[in-house]
């Protein structure tokens, strides 16, 4: 029989391992969403000479970004003009220091962003943007509804598979580490879907307003996190699946054993 608990004790200390990689992959999978739900670089637009822009436009380009009212299409073209980027949340565009109409332009720039409202956030798409009589794009407006969803809906099981994995700390047993498994996977396709929703509206929005000749659009630093985030859930949830089935088939054959 003493062999065989050598045995266990090495095969314990296989699980623990697994365990404690999982954590690892798990924390940083959150941080790593975490920062791309806060930051505003899931899009980047490069413009050659945004200050010229904002000169020809008469400075009325911000005041138009910030409006209340303002549109799609005229955010959008902002973003065009003005080296913008976009998040989940906010949207930003670099211009001059000094935007008086009677200055000209300084050689120093500023970004400045304004906040998507939850209205906006839910707010219908149109086919043709900025053109409220020409009907919803239910496919635009679901995946616009969705990539603000899902990212809350990915960190919320993970943390709730976080508590689970504390009562089984506090049990003292691996098995509950299923259902950590179970739920990291689970936030794993929602981060894909929210990928997946961000891209495919991204490419809609350019087939209703092409990029200009000058204009050079790219994927940023922020889409890359929820990017890298998605298969550390699911190699997580891997490990957490893995230690908590095998653990309890070893426990299951050592009690056989034990009763032979």
């Amino acid at each position: 029989l003493f062999p065989y608990r050598g045995k266990g004790a090495m095969m314990d200390n296989r699980f623990a391992t697994a365990l404690v990689i999982a954590c690892v992959l798990s924390l940083i999978s959150t941080i790593y969403m975490a920062a791309s739900i806060g930051t505003d670089f899931w899009y980047e637009y490069h413009t050659l000479s945004p200050a010229e822009n904002v000169s020809e436009a008469g400075r009325s380009i911000w005041e138009e970004f910030v409006s209340e009212e303002a549109d799609e299409k005229t955010y959008t073209d902002a973003l065009f003009r003005c080296n913008g980027t976009v998040g989940l949340w906010r949207r930003c565009i670099t211009v001059p220091k000094n935007s008086h109409w009677y200055s000209s332009p300084e050689t120093g720039m500023t970004t400045n962003c304004i906040s998507f409202s939850l209205s906006d956030q839910f707010m219908e798409k149109y086919i043709e943007p900025g053109n409220h009589n020409s009907g919803t794009d239910l496919n635009r407006t679901y995946l616009w509804r969705l990539q603000f969803l899902l990212p809350f809906v990915s960190l919320g099981l993970m943390c709730f598979g976080a508590l689970i994995g504390l009562c089984a700390c506090a049990c003292r047993s691996l098995y509950p580490a299923i259902a950590t498994g179970v739920l990291h996977f689970l936030a794993g396709l929602c981060t894909l879907g929210l990928v997946g929703c961000y891209v495919a509206g991204i490419e809609l929005l350019h087939k209703k307003l092409p990029l200009p000749d000058d204009v050079k659009g790219e994927f940023g630093w922020s889409f890359c996190l929820a990017c890298v985030s998605a298969p550390l859930q699911f190699m997580a949830a891997a490990l957490f699946i893995w230690a908590a089935r095998t653990n309890r088939k070893e426990f299951t054959l050592l009690k056989a054993y034990r009763v032979a």
